[in-house]
């Protein structure tokens, strides 16, 4: 394939900025490149491979140029108005919002996890997880494959920057003294909010259901019983997960270290003697999903619990995005 004409949609954002700070670093080959945002960020210059652009205004005229790939990370409901114009041009979405998650029609990928569904998109949208979901499934898969899985128990620490710039200001702020509620309800300095986006009528949370209803789809597999509690705490980047898997068959511990340590984009951290494990400010600016803490659960049969942590604007959104786009080149 020739090198595609690239646009990345909400580039000046906190994910559309890492987009370019992670399309540099995996030099990712491109024609040209649009950027685009809204009006308010319109005419902003930004220097990239040391060139300058200027972003112009999101609008529907704007996908009239001849672009391959087009890179959206500005929100659901600019994704929902939007992504279906571009594809409609012949432009390949890959998009980094919820909005078309789980529609049946749109491949939902992460490229360790389930690759093969980024071919011909039928509507010519792709759809990134959840953060949270991305790095569970990236340790759980090879998992999946080597032993079956009845059932997954997720429990979650996640970082303010995936509430965006707003999150970061409110432990930024609440820090210092200040009141801030940008992004949150409760003060997040010193605090630990198990609520991450609004509650549903069953009592879960979107951010719960959403990582349920993902490891469903990306995984194939329905028969899987999944729970999960969601907690925003008061880290800048990188989020935590305490994941407890039960397996469908016996097996060893040796078996399940060297399922993760042999599997792509995984970093097996699991020295307990020497207080080695996975911490969030080590992930944070990496692109792997760190696995330790790795051990049997003595309260019910074949079962485990891991401690899985990643950068979440990394990995878990731009990173993950880019890749994406890097299936669409083979």
């Amino acid at each position: 394939m020739k090198k595609p004409n690239l646009a990345i949609v909400g580039a000046t954002g906190l994910v559309g900025s890492t987009f370019l700070k992670v399309i540099e670093e995996r030099d990712f080959p491109f024609e040209n490149l649009y950027l685009m945002a809204s009006k308010r960020s319109a005419g902003k210059v930004i220097k990239f491979k040391s060139k300058d652009y200027v972003v112009e205004e999101l609008c529907e005229e704007a996908f009239d140029k001849d672009i391959d790939i087009a890179l959206f990370s500005a929100g659901g409901d600019i994704s929902k108005k939007y992504s279906p114009i571009a594809a409609s041009k012949g432009i390949t979405v890959v998009d980094n919002s919820s909005a078309f998650r789980m529609d049946k029609d749109v491949p939902l990928v992460i490229p360790e996890v389930n690759p093969e569904t980024a071919k011909n998109p039928k509507k010519g949208i792709i759809a990134n997880p959840n953060c949270s979901t991305i790095q569970a499934l990236v340790a759980i898969k090879p998992l999946y494959d080597a032993f079956g899985i009845k059932r997954i128990i997720y429990s979650t620490y996640q970082a303010v920057s995936g509430s965006g710039l707003k999150g970061i200001t409110d432990l930024e702020k609440t820090l210092k003294g200040e009141k801030s509620n940008l992004a949150y309800p409760h003060t997040i300095a010193g605090n630990c909010i198990p609520q991450i986006d609004v509650f549903t009528d069953n009592g879960y949370t979107k951010e719960e259901m959403k990582m349920i209803n993902e490891t469903h789809k990306i995984l194939g597999d329905d028969s899987i019983g999944v729970t999960a509690t969601t907690v925003r705490v008061p880290v800048l980047d990188s989020h935590s997960e305490s994941i407890n898997i039960e397996f469908k068959r016996e097996f060893e511990l040796n078996e399940v270290y060297d399922a993760l340590s042999n599997a792509k984009g995984i970093t097996v951290l699991d020295d307990p003697e020497n207080e080695v494990y996975p911490l969030a400010l080590d992930a944070a600016g990496t692109d792997d999903v760190y696995v330790g803490r790795i051990r049997r659960d003595f309260s019910t049969e074949n079962a485990i619990n891991i401690w899985v942590v990643s950068d979440n604007i990394r990995k878990g959104a731009a990173t993950n995005t880019v890749q994406i786009a890097e299936l669409l080149l083979n």
